[in-house]
Order: C-alpha cells, then sequence, then structure tokens
C-alpha cells in the first residue's frame, strides 16, 4: 500500500469523525452556537481548550522553532504554558461568573460603554485575524505534503472542513470535534516521539531520552548534539540567550498574549460553574503539557538527525553526496520547502552557519563556499518519521495530527471572530431588537465570512506566518488582557481609560512592529532593520507586546484618575464579579 493511500485513510476517517460529530452536535439556539449550551463539563472543555490553543504553531512550528534555535528559544515553551497560569487564577473563573457570551460583553458592560465594547471588538477582530492566517498556512503546508495537492487547494479543503462543522455546530459542535481532534493530534505527536526517543536513546520516554545517553556515541544526547552543531558553526544547542532583557519581555509578552487570546477565553463561559472553569484551565495545562515536555526531546532529536543525515562520519568527513540523498529529501523537495544549491560543484550536501565570521577560515580549509541547504523550520516534526524511518502508518497519523491542529484551531478563532459580529456587533450594537432566529442566521452568515475571509489570507498572506502570529500575540497582550485585569480587579477604572489604554496599546504595539517587520508585511518597507542592534532598548518586536501593556495600563489609570469614577452599580458589579460564589447560566442581553 503506498504512503499517499495510508495518507488518505487516516486523514479521511478523521474527517469522518468530525463530520459526525458535527451532525451529532449541531447548534439549535444561539446559546448553543456561543457557548455550547453552557453544560460542558471540565474534563471535555479542557481536552477542547487544549486543541483549540495547540495550533498549527504549537503542532507543526514550535518544535522546529527550539530545534533551530534550541534552549534560546525555549521562551514559546515557557510562555505560552505560563499563560494558562494567569488564565487559570486571574481571569476565567471571574469572566465565567461574569455570565455573557463573549470578551466584548464583558467589556462593554463593565466599562458601561458603546465605545468600549466597539474598540474590544475591533481588537478581537485583529486578534483572530492575523492569527487565523497562520492556522490556514500550516493546513496548506499539512495538505500538500501529505495529500500531494498544491498549497492553494489544501487551503480550500481546510476550509470547507471547518465550514462543515463550524458553521452549523457552533461552539456545540467545535467543542465535541475539538476533543476528537485532540486525542488524534496528541497521538499523532507523542508516538513518533516514542519510536525516536527509543532508538537514540534506548528510553521511550522522549522528555527523559532526551536527558539521557546518545546509544550509539555513548555520550549524553545533548553533549552529543552540542558538539555536532558547534563544528558545524552554529552556537551550542544549550548556550544561554545573550539578551535577558529581551528573553524576559519575549516570555511575558506570551504569557499575557495567551491569557488574552479571545478564542481561548471564550471557552471559558462554557462551562455549568465558577470552580468548573478554574477546573477548566487546569485541565487543559494537564493536556496540554503532555505535548509542550515532548516537544523539546522532539526538537533535539529531530536536530541531531538531521545533522547526522548530511554528515554521518561527522563534519570533518566528507558529506552526504547530493545523488545519495534519502527518500524523505526528495519528498519534501518538491514541496520548495527544502532546497540545495552547489555552490562549490562538488557534488555534496555542505549545511553549516555561514553567517558566523569565526567560523569561516575553518569552512575555507573544508573547501565550502557556503551553506548549500536550506530547511524550513516547519517541516520539523512533519519529516520526523520520514527522517528515523518509522513505518508508513506512522506519517499517516502525523499527516491526521498537523491537520487537526491547524482546523481545531482555526475553528475557535473563526467563532470568535462571528459573536463578536453577530453578537456585539449586530445585536448588541445595532439592532437590539433582533429575533433569535435572525441572530442565529447573521452568527452563520458571519462565519462564513470569517472562513472567505481567512482562506483569502491564507492563499495570499501578508507576511510569514511567524510575523503574523507575532502581531497576534503582541495586541492580545496590549489590548484585551490589560482590559479584563483592569475591569476584574479596579473598580477605579472608568470607560474613558479603559478606551485609551486599548487604542494606545492598540496603535503602539502595531507601529513598533511594522517599524521592523515591514508596513502591514509588505516586503521592503521596513524602516528599521529587524536586528538586535536596532531594536530599542535591545527588545525585539515579538517581545514588544509586554510593552504595549504597560502602557495600557499606564494610560487607563492616568485617564481613569482625571476624570470621574464609575458610576456605584458598576462598582458593585466589579465587586460582585470577584465574590466566590457560583455563576448562573450564560445570559443573553
Amino acid at each position: 500500500m503506498s504512503q499517499f493511500v495510508i495518507n488518505m485513510l487516516f486523514v479521511g476517517a478523521s474527517f469522518a469523525l468530525y463530520f459526525g460529530i458535527a451532525v451529532w452536535a449541531r447548534a439549535g439556539s444561539t446559546k448553543e452556537f456561543y457557548v455550547a449550551g453552557g453544560g460542558v463539563h471540565p474534563v471535555t472543555n479542557g481536552m477542547a481548550t487544549a486543541a483549540d490553543w495547540m495550533s498549527a504553531a504549537s503542532f507543526i512550528s514550535m518544535a522546529g522553532i527550539i530545534a533551530a534555535g534550541g534552549y534560546s528559544t525555549s521562551v514559546y515553551l515557557m510562555g505560552w504554558t505560563g499563560g494558562y497560569v494567569l488564565l487559570a487564577m486571574l481571569l476565567a473563573p471571574y469572566l465565567r461568573k461574569f455570565g455573557k457570551f463573549t470578551v466584548p460583553d464583558f467589556i462593554g458592560d463593565r466599562f458601561y460603554s458603546r465605545g468600549a465594547r466597539l474598540a474590544a471588538v475591533v481588537c478581537l477582530i485583529l486578534i483572530s485575524v492575523t492569527y487565523v492566517i497562520g492556522q490556514m498556512a500550516g493546513a496548506g503546508i499539512a495538505f500538500s505534503r501529505f495529500l500531494e495537492v498544491s498549497n492553494s487547494a489544501g487551503i480550500w479543503i481546510a476550509a470547507a472542513v471547518v465550514f462543515a462543522y463550524a458553521v452549523f455546530g457552533g461552539m456545540k459542535g467545535i467543542t465535541y470535534t475539538q476533543v476528537a481532534q485532540y486525542v488524534v493530534l496528541i497521538i499523532a505527536y507523542t508516538i513518533p516521539a516514542v519510536f525516536i526517543a527509543f532508538q537514540l536513546t534506548g528510553n521511550p520516554i522522549p522528555m527523559f531520552g532526551m536527558l539521557g545517553t546518545h546509544v550509539e556515541s555513548g555520550e549524553p544526547l545533548l553533549a552529543k548534539l552540542d558538539a555536532v552543531v558547534t563544528d558545524l558553526g552554529f552556537a551550542a544547542y544549550t548556550a544561554d540567550a545573550d539578551n535577558k532583557l529581551n528573553m524576559i519581555l519575549f516570555t511575558l509578552s506570551l504569557m499575557i498574549g495567551t491569557a488574552g487570546l479571545p478564542h481561548v477565553i471564550i471557552r471559558f463561559f462554557t462551562v455549568p460553574k465558577v470552580a468548573d472553569a478554574r477546573w477548566s484551565a487546569g485541565w487543559t495545562l494537564i493536556f496540554i503539557a503532555l505535548l509542550y515536555l515532548t516537544a523539546p526531546a522532539v526538537a533535539s532529536m529531530a536536530r541531531l538527525n538531521l545533522m547526522t543525515t548530511v554528515y554521518p562520519q561527522g563534519a570533518e568527513a566528507p558529506a552526504l553526496a547530493y545523488e545519495e540523498r534519502p527518500q524523505w529529501v526528495k519528498t519534501w523537495e518538491e514541496t520548495g520547502l527544502i532546497k540545495w544549491e552547489d555552490k562549490n560543484s562538488d557534488g555534496r550536501v555542505q549545511f553549516y552557519n555561514d553567517a558566523n565570521a569565526k567560523f569561516a577560515p575553518t569552512a575555507q580549509e573544508r573547501g565550502w563556499s557556503g551553506n548549500e541547504l536550506t530547511v524550513n523550520n516547519d517541516i520539523i516534526v512533519l519529516a520526523n518519521p520520514e527522517i528515523a524511518n518509522l513505518p508508513s502508518w506512522v506519517i499517516g497519523l502525523i499527516a491526521a495530527g498537523a491537520i487537526a491542529a491547524a482546523l481545531s484551531t482555526a475553528a475557535g478563532l473563526l467563532l470568535a471572530i462571528s459573536s463578536a459580529v453577530s453578537h456585539d456587533l449586530i445585536k448588541t450594537l445595532i439592532n437590539p431588537k433582533i429575533s433569535e432566529k435572525s441572530e442565529m442566521l447573521a452568527a452563520r452568515l458571519s462565519m462564513a465570512a470569517a472562513i472567505l475571509l481567512a482562506t483569502w489570507l491564507g492563499l495570499n498572506p501578508p507576511g510569514f506566518a511567524a510575523q503574523v502570529v507575532a502581531l497576534a500575540f503582541g495586541l492580545a497582550a496590549a489590548t484585551l488582557f490589560p482590559a479584563l485585569m483592569m475591569g476584574i480587579f479596579s473598580k477605579r477604572v472608568n470607560d474613558k481609560g479603559a478606551i485609551a489604554g486599548m487604542v494606545v496599546g492598540l496603535l503602539t504595539t502595531i507601529v513598533y512592529i511594522f517599524l521592523y517587520l515591514g508596513w502591514f508585511f509588505i516586503p521592503g518597507t521596513a524602516t528599521f532593520a529587524n536586528t538586535p542592534d536596532q531594536w530599542l532598548f535591545g527588545i525585539s518586536p515579538q517581545a514588544f507586546g509586554s510593552v504595549g501593556a504597560i502602557i495600557n495600563f499606564a494610560v487607563a489609570y492616568t485617564v481613569s484618575l482625571a476624570s470621574e469614577a464609575p458610576p456605584k452599580a458598576v462598582q458593585d458589579l466589579v465587586e460582585s464579579v470577584r465574590t466566590p460564589k457560583g455563576a448562573g447560566a450564560a445570559l443573553d442581553h
């Protein structure tokens, strides 16, 4: 049986499961569409939230980023998991107690302002639209490789699948589909990792294998990896980060960006009680930990496998002859995600850090004329089973898992956009007398429109996925997170302060990111080079969300203290939200 047929069987079976759930869990009311009826069990919600969170970025890109950058890129692990601790302790239970459908619902009522609600809707749509681009791009990569279709066709297939279960099922359909997607993606991620860990270290538990001994050399695996990469001019895999300030701010930005992501927050409106919201966050952390504790092992082992594939006898011995390259290299070359250029015409693959000036004399002695191999970080997880010569069914499993990861997060983001448009814009701001039937129609139409927009942006991305995701986290950190925190824990912040804080946080973060990554991510339009020596105080664009949050807090408090205090009823509302008592059902207006 060919690999293509195996991939089709795994992916087809997962799609059949998603469609079956969509038919079974079709939403029949606005409450079911927005919050799945408000009766989701905490364990179920924890699993669905984990799938909602573990996007294509987590499944496909994170291990690749860590594999390429080593220890210094572990900020992604710390920031993303730390964000859930903030969410569990500071936001989820209080927002559930408030008892509404959406994030703009809370902000609009807490700050007693249509303007605040509108500002929250704009921020939510900007965050969700920018983030969903990366999911569609990830789905395109997975489809194009495993189903042997074009990237564009892959994105259209992904859009059709999401349309089938998200438009009709709403939050109810998405919740139970995401439970299935979590099971698919976690099995797909861990089984290859177990195989590879056992191959390289003799230990089937990846996280322990990474800290164990490399079977072939008898050295600790990480020490072996350090020796291999430094002998090719790269920084040691376990080397510390040079810029501690940027590392701290980047971790903080990811943490509060995670806690402010609207598609994650709305999941905590689906449980019956306040305590369930906190338990949901705890279960989510457990389910995420299964992947996030495995990712560093996958990254380190994949990097070692890649380097030893190119240099089977070590860096000083002749490199891999291009004509003898393994089948997985040929397969990925067809996608354009691996490229080779024979710069010294020796027919061999030189893979080293040609940007390291100190390594240049060594490279010259070896007869190398520049790095010849370009490997896209996003293929590390997807190609891992092939690199390690694992069975064909494992590759099919990876295909289903990668697609599940992209689709689960895309569906959550699209629901957040749909809810903001139909509930917060149309029902609350434009036509409060709209019937439930008409609101359901508006919700489904806005979901369909959001899918079309996400598809178009996936086909015509405004920049690299990493740039767009950096903007999404920066905006969530600088806009919604401070507004939610002040709304819950400060009775003094008023409508003017909240609006001013969100607007200033939004603008400063967007401008700073565009200054270094290009205006609207258009190539060649960056004002400054995106290099550490050009960053303001050494703060990278990806880390600026935390600075934007500080600016938001400062502006909101300054404006609030310079104007009148919130009405007594609003201050009582803040007090009641913080009172540790159970919450009733999610409320409509």
